[in-house]
């Protein structure tokens, strides 16, 4: 079995999105559940640290609400999703309590390579390239390298 964590990849295709690239050693459905399942997310989102999912519908027009234990205490992270095509692709707006009013569009693709992997393609629209940058600073790839850290373990075990 290969190690997934020597996949991730992060870009900037243009000012105002990011994109991620991930391959995960588990079959597509599962990558899904891990996703949509609140007992699931609560086990890897957070990086390790306390998550609790106060809310989520996984629908279109759906509410998500994550509080995840910070180290200046809970920091609380929304949205709505605006698509879910299971098991392919989920869309859905993201904002973090600690900056109101700045949000992302995070598409999520799920990618069958076969042989029991899947790609998880996210690419986050920004409003604007400075919000982008300011996201890029904010140790958002060592997050994303943390929680898929997690994801793998999650994945492993199941």
């Amino acid at each position: 079995m290969s190690h997934s964590a020597e996949s991730l990849s992060i870009s900037t295709p243009s000012e105002r999105v990011v994109r991620v690239e991930r391959t995960f050693d588990a079959p597509r459905h599962r990558v899904w559940r891990a996703w949509t399942e609140p007992s699931l997310i609560a086990e890897w989102w957070g990086r390790g640290r306390k998550t609790v999912v106060e809310r989520m519908e996984v629908k279109r027009g759906g509410h998500y609400r994550f509080v995840v234990d910070g180290a200046n205490g809970a920091e609380g992270y929304e949205g709505r999703y605006r698509e879910v095509t299971p098991p392919e692709r989920l869309v859905y707006t993201f904002e973090w309590d600690g900056m109101p009013g700045y949000v992302i569009i995070d598409t999520v693709e799920f990618v069958d390579l076969g042989g029991g992997r899947t790609r998880v393609v996210t690419t986050a629209q920004f409003f604007t390239s400075e919000e982008r940058d300011g996201f890029m600073q904010s140790g958002a790839v060592a997050g994303y390298r943390d929680a898929y850290a997690a994801l793998d373990l999650l994945l492993s075990k199941q």
